[in-house]
């Protein structure tokens, strides 16, 4: 097995621990301790520490080894610390913080897109909707998942900031993240595919208010969902 795909493995079962509060913020870790339960090289468990550093999982010093860092200090935009929280006992609350910053961001960013995609964006909008349509009245959830995020990431993308587009893998893994833990009903409600049309139609045309107005009544829907 490859040093990459190594600390890839370790990061990863590190990093669920800390973001599930198995290793709380002040634990010490060790480049022998994890090298020993991992059964992996130095140049590994150093790669994983900076790994980790770079998430602001841990910070490191000469004498104190690893020390876990708190929530605050954590890049909480980054895919994997996401994808770690939504597998964790604090998957409900990540959800909700999640889904309100969808809320706070798409309704704007729908109206970004309708002033500012291309023609070929618009008409690809138009597409994944009326095809998400027939895949979700099908039932066909993962297929159906592919398709909801490239839309919302075409969203994003052409929304005319660059802030808003940089976020584009964030929604992907909360999209992602209610389908693969059971919280997707077997087939989307129908309110969800028709504001999806709406979305895109309303992007297609250029018509802002339509636009912001549908996705804030699409990720409403989310929200309210996840409440109850």
């Amino acid at each position: 097995m490859s040093a990459t795909v190594l600390h890839s493995s370790v990061t990863d079962v590190l990093g669920r621990r800390i973001t599930a509060g198995h290793l709380p913020a002040g634990s010490a870790l060790t480049l022998d301790g994890i090298g020993a339960e991992f059964g992996v090289s130095r140049t590994v468990t150093r790669e994983t520490m900076r790994q980790l550093e770079a998430l602001g999982l841990v910070r490191s010093g000469r004498r104190i080894g690893l020390v876990v860092l708190p929530e605050q200090d954590w890049n909480v935009y980054d895919a994997r610390i996401i994808r770690w929280r939504l597998a964790g006992p604090g998957r409900d609350a990540q959800l909700r913080s999640l889904t309100e910053l969808r809320c706070a961001v798409e309704p704007l960013a729908a109206a970004g897109a309708a002033r500012h995609a291309t023609p070929e964006a618009r008409t690809e909008l138009v597409e994944l909707a009326a095809r998400m349509r027939e895949l979700g009245e099908a039932g066909r959830l993962e297929e159906f998942l592919v398709l909801d995020i490239r839309l919302h990431a075409l969203l994003l993308r052409s929304s005319g900031n660059e802030m808003f587009a940089a976020l584009h893998e964030v929604v992907g893994e909360v999209l992602a993240g209610r389908t693969h833990l059971g919280l997707m009903p077997q087939a989307p409600v129908a309110e969800a595919l028709d504001e999806h049309e709406a979305v895109a139609r309303a992007v297609a045309a250029g018509d802002a208010a339509e636009a912001e107005r549908a996705m804030a009544a699409l990720v409403g829907e989310v929200r309210a969902a996840l409440t109850a």
